[in-house]
């Protein structure tokens, strides 16, 4: 009667959500904002390189080279910290915390770089005021810059939420909402890059 019993009780079934998160959704909305500013920029940018017949103004020394190194920096951190993502949600949560410290230098590096080139160019007599090439290249990195900045505080935060030994129930729905939007700044970074750096006339 006892082994009947035990047959007859139906498996335990895994908790499946039937939506997703609500911080993932309200970080999703803010990125379709996000998205709609960056989208200004962009047309700004071809509007007034519509209009120029030299595309960047002649004089511009751009080290393509080293801006190519960090931005492929900043593109493997995308993936990095998808890593991370899958690990936590495998409830390794050892595994996660190293891909996001991993990821959060990589980011560092970049914004280092960012400031660098900065001060550089600055010290070049290049600077927003010099033409409308250069206004577009320091507001766009500039605002860009800012998000990654904003980026690896939230990875801080998360640092700071992920050291006890034990994780909290909202611990995983945290780091994917990180991760949306970390991979939206590395894809904006893309066509940021392509503009100001690979994008020429004349």
């Amino acid at each position: 009667m006892t082994e009947a019993l035990t047959v007859d009780q139906p498996a335990a079934k895994r908790h499946v959500p039937e939506r997703p998160p609500l911080l993932a959704i309200g970080v999703l909305i803010w990125l379709g904002s996000d998205l709609m500013f960056f989208s200004g920029l962009f047309a700004t940018y071809f509007t007034l390189r519509a209009h120029a017949p030299v595309w960047p103004p002649l004089g511009t020394h751009l080290d393509l080279v080293q801006a190519g190194i960090f931005s492929i920096i900043l593109i493997a951190s995308s993936p990095t910290y998808q890593l991370g993502v899958w690990a936590i949600e495998r409830g390794d949560r050892k595994k996660a915390k190293a891909w996001l410290i991993v990821s959060f230098l990589m980011g560092a590096a970049f914004i280092g770089n960012t400031l660098y080139e900065w001060h550089d160019f600055l010290s070049k007599g290049y600077a927003p005021h010099t033409n409308a090439y250069w206004s577009l290249f320091f507001v766009m990195t500039g605002v860009h810059g800012l998000h990654v900045v904003l980026g690896l505080v939230a990875m801080l935060f998360l640092l700071g939420r992920m050291s006890g030994l034990k994780g909290d129930p909202g611990e995983t729905n945290v780091y994917q909402a990180v991760g949306y939007y970390w991979h939206f700044v590395d894809f904006m970074w893309i066509g940021i890059f392509s503009c100001l750096f690979l994008l020429k006339t004349g």
